[in-house]
């Protein structure tokens, strides 16, 4: 019995050898990030309008099916493969979703202001306000509650002996949470795509 308790933990213990923040990724950020930087000094509407669009559509994207996809596929896996997998997936996420949002959300505005969406009427400025509603709440659930949930499953991994339920629970909330602000990105594209018939 004491022999298949040790084989289970050491199943259950993954190597700690990854990186929490992947190091070799950080450049792609800087150069996005300064892209980013440069388009809003430049404000230039097709560079705005790039960024916007397809930091917007992969936030979009990676939300649903890491929400719809991944997360009924990481329920159905036994403790140990959802250690493996989260040791893999969850420091890639821990620079790709904060820089999606942050350069969705910048490019956004500057665009909105450049363009005059921002001054725009009502009934129409309805639909700006909701916008803002929606997108608000996306970022909050993004960087208030996905980004720690994020940072605990990493710093749990970490540990000399992980607690696997407990990395399966955070990873659930994760990807629950993924789930629904992909569910409100429709919203999003919903209202976007009315703003942009004005």
């Amino acid at each position: 019995m004491a022999v298949v308790t040790a084989q289970t933990q050491e199943s259950v213990t993954p190597p700690r050898d990854f990186q929490i923040v992947p190091v070799k990724g950080i450049p792609i950020v800087v150069a996005i990030l300064a892209g980013l930087v440069v388009a809003i000094a430049g404000n230039w509407q097709w560079a705005l309008d790039f960024c916007h669009v397809v930091a917007g559509g992969l936030w979009t994207g990676i939300d649903l099916f890491v929400g719809l996809v991944i997360g009924p596929i990481l329920g159905s896996l036994p403790v140990p493969a959802r250690v493996e997998f989260s040791k893999r997936f969850m420091p890639k996420m821990l620079l790709i979703m904060p820089t999606l949002v942050i350069v969705t959300l910048a490019s956004g505005w500057q665009l909105a202001r450049r363009i005059g969406d921002l001054a725009v009427a009502y009934p129409q400025h309805w639909w700006l306000t909701a916008s803002f509603i929606v997108v608000g709440i996306m970022s909050v659930i993004a960087l208030g509650i996905l980004e720690p949930a994020n940072l605990a499953v990493l710093f749990e991994l970490k540990k000399p002996h992980p607690n696997g339920e407990l990395v399966g629970r955070l990873m659930r909330r994760f990807v629950y949470t993924a789930g629904i602000t992909g569910l409100m990105q429709i919203a999003t594209l919903i209202i976007m795509t009315r703003i942009a018939t004005w």
